[in-house]
């Protein structure tokens, strides 16, 4: 078995998240094998309570190893901590050249499978394309291909060390409701005028304490649906902790974001909502029922795999036929149950 494993995932920061399931359940099956995490410095910091077998490489491209120089120091510090197996995680470019690096020298490397033609046809008009793999099963196989054995068994980032939760978000009565209305892109985003309106209509029942996530940017817009049971976090906490505040939660309403993703680390059940991307393609939130994903299968969806600015035929029906009386009555639903 091998006794120091380079484990790549660069970025972005759901499919980071996406890792941590597979990367704790395999350090935690094999406590005599040590695990390099190799990440952005923003990414490494949602590595809350990791076992003690994992460490963090910081691999920060726009300084220490920005440009070709950099690459090479990057490599050499990489050679010095005497890797004996790579699971690259990402398959793009610049993990390509650390997996080249260490094949050279003799080191076994494992790729994840994108299935990246595979993928396109989903994207097919009439497409009868199977539904892709969930992204943390590929990683799984990544390890696996390089003689790990292991059972996922990953409950919560907080499962061993309760989270620190400030004042505000302390037990009581009230039902815990997180909302991220926003996206990276536009054809992912729930209209934000009827997501004003779900917000409207719940928080007419006092008993739902309603939080907004969100980036510094976005604030502006949710201060002006704040209310005495609507509270804006956009842009105040640091992402450990919005992960300890999402661990409080009854649920999380969130689109097909990062912030799925970040819940369900911290266990959290969350309401998904999809627009240009539906769970076939394959980026569901670990632990997370597909019953609980808002998804119209429309002919178009989806229509594309990671998401784009705009809708390719101009309506964005996808979305807009989601109404916001559905998305409420669900969020009680899955509070009740």
């Amino acid at each position: 078995m091998k006794k120091h494993l380079l484990v790549i995932r660069l970025s972005a920061l759901g499919d980071v998240a996406m890792t941590l399931p597979v990367i704790y359940s395999v350090a935690q099956a094999h406590p005599d094998c040590h695990f390099t995490i190799a990440t952005r410095p923003f990414f490494a910091r949602m590595f809350i309570n990791r076992p003690s077998n994992v460490s963090l490489f910081e691999v920060d491209y726009k300084q220490t190893y920005k440009g070709l120089s950099g690459t090479f120091k990057l490599l050499r510090q990489l050679a010095s901590l005497k890797i004996d197996a790579v699971a690259d995680l990402h398959n793009v470019s610049r993990s390509w050249t650390i997996d080249g690096f260490f094949k050279l020298r003799g080191i076994p490397v494992a790729i994840v499978n994108k299935e990246r033609m595979a993928r396109q046809q989903l994207l097919k008009k009439n497409s009868s394309a199977p539904k892709q793999k969930n992204y943390v099963l590929r990683y799984v196989e990544v390890f696996q291909k390089l003689g790990f054995s292991f059972s996922l068994n990953f409950k919560s980032i907080f499962e061993s060390a309760s989270p620190i939760l400030p004042e505000f978000i302390k037990e009581n009565e009230c039902k815990k409701v997180g909302i991220a209305p926003f996206a990276r892109y536009t054809n992912k985003t729930y209209p934000i005028e009827k997501m004003q309106e779900v917000v409207a209509r719940l928080s007419e029942d006092k008993a739902y304490e309603i939080y907004l996530f969100g980036g510094k940017n976005e604030a502006p817009i949710l201060k002006k649906w704040e209310k005495p049971n609507v509270h804006v976090l956009a842009g105040q906490f640091k992402i450990e902790d919005e992960l300890a505040i999402m661990s409080a939660l009854d649920v999380m309403v969130s689109m097909d974001s990062a912030n799925m993703h970040l819940a369900s680390l911290a266990g959290t059940k969350v309401l998904s909502m999809w627009g240009s991307t539906t769970p076939a393609c394959g980026f569901m939130g670990y632990g997370q029922d597909e019953e609980n994903a808002l998804c119209l299968n429309l002919p178009c969806q989806p229509c594309t795999i990671a998401g784009s600015e705009k809708c390719q035929l101009g309506h964005l029906q996808c979305l807009h036929q989601i109404s916001p009386t559905l998305i409420v009555q669900k969020i009680k639903q899955m509070i009740k149950n």
